[in-house]
């Protein structure tokens, strides 16, 4: 497979951003269920978690992963109830769901996948819609759910990147060989959003920080780098990094979890399309092994 060929098969994220709200704008989303326990547990692995923490960031939850879930449901008894999240219901979320049926935890799965295998020991499987897309990306599937979650528009989020952050964003914007996000600090959690996209996009090959406000006061910027670029996101950054290493982006005038998400992939998607294609090499191969992995058959691309 040629080069082009590649380009033409694997979105670049930008791309998949706009189709994931052109989908929410299409699709009758599930309702987010009313929870009435009192200590649910919220789990979910990479992304799937931290869409948990969006979703259920008012709650008095216990947030779990695949790393400490089984920990969290030993050592903290008043857990009642838990909300498993997975965009495929396959990997680690068959072994969770099993784990909390085993305890008799009454238990809803959310995942964009009719045939998830995980559905076989949840309660009840709210399916979430998503479009066709490179694997990892996850785009449709994650912001689909939080756009459940949220009063947010769809459409004028569409304007606003296409129109205003897209004639912000230069030819030069990829020179660089890191990125400092600044974010405002209600959005704490879209933090690991944004670097989870910068190491499957990237590796090691290009460095992203993201930071709140706040933690940017913290000596992140001690050590300069005359090639990282400074991107205020949602932030009129006038502090950190040297005047020309600086670009701040606007957020629409009514913003949640979902449209700040989409705005910081835009942005990231145009920075990967400015940079060797690292993640269209090499996802095929990496594909064969993860499939082995898990033991199930994972797709370049996620249908």
């Amino acid at each position: 497979m040629t080069s082009k060929n590649k380009d033409e098969k694997y979105m670049d994220l930008d791309e998949c951003v706009i189709s994931a709200l052109k989908l929410i704008l299409d699709s009758k989303l599930p309702k987010m269920p009313t929870i009435s326990w009192k200590r649910p547990l919220i789990v979910g692995s990479g992304n799937a978690a931290v869409t948990g923490k969006i979703l259920f960031e008012e709650y008095d939850a216990v947030f779990a992963d695949e790393s400490n879930y089984k920990s969290k449901l030993k050592s903290i008894r008043q857990i009642d109830g838990a909300i498993i999240i997975s965009a495929s219901g396959g990997k680690h979320s068959p072994l969770i769901a099993k784990e909390i049926k085993k305890r008799k935890l009454p238990n809803i799965l959310f995942t964009n996948n009719e045939n998830a295998i995980a559905k076989e020991y949840s309660d009840k499987t709210l399916v979430f819609p998503k479009n066709i897309e490179p694997y990892t990306y996850n785009t449709s599937t994650y912001l689909s759910m939080i756009f459940s979650g949220s009063d947010e528009n769809a459409k004028s989020l569409i304007t606003h990147l296409k129109s205003s952050v897209r004639k912000k964003i230069t030819k030069k914007i990829g020179n660089y060989d890191a990125y400092f996000f600044i974010i405002p600090d209600e959005f704490e959690n879209a933090r690991d959003m944004f670097l989870t996209k910068f190491d499957e996009l990237f590796g090691s090959r290009v460095i992203g920080r993201v930071f709140t406000v706040d933690e940017a006061m913290h000596a992140k910027t001690l050590v300069p780098n005359p090639m990282e670029l400074f991107i205020g996101l949602g932030v009129d950054n006038k502090v950190f990094g040297s005047p020309k290493n600086r670009i701040n982006f606007a957020l629409p005038k009514k913003v949640g979890y979902g449209g700040i998400i989409a705005e910081g992939y835009y942005i990231i998607g145009h920075i990967q399309k400015q940079k060797p294609q690292y993640f269209k090499e090499n996802i095929e191969k990496y594909t064969r092994q993860v499939s082995k992995m898990f033991g199930q058959d994972i797709e370049p691309i996620v249908r």
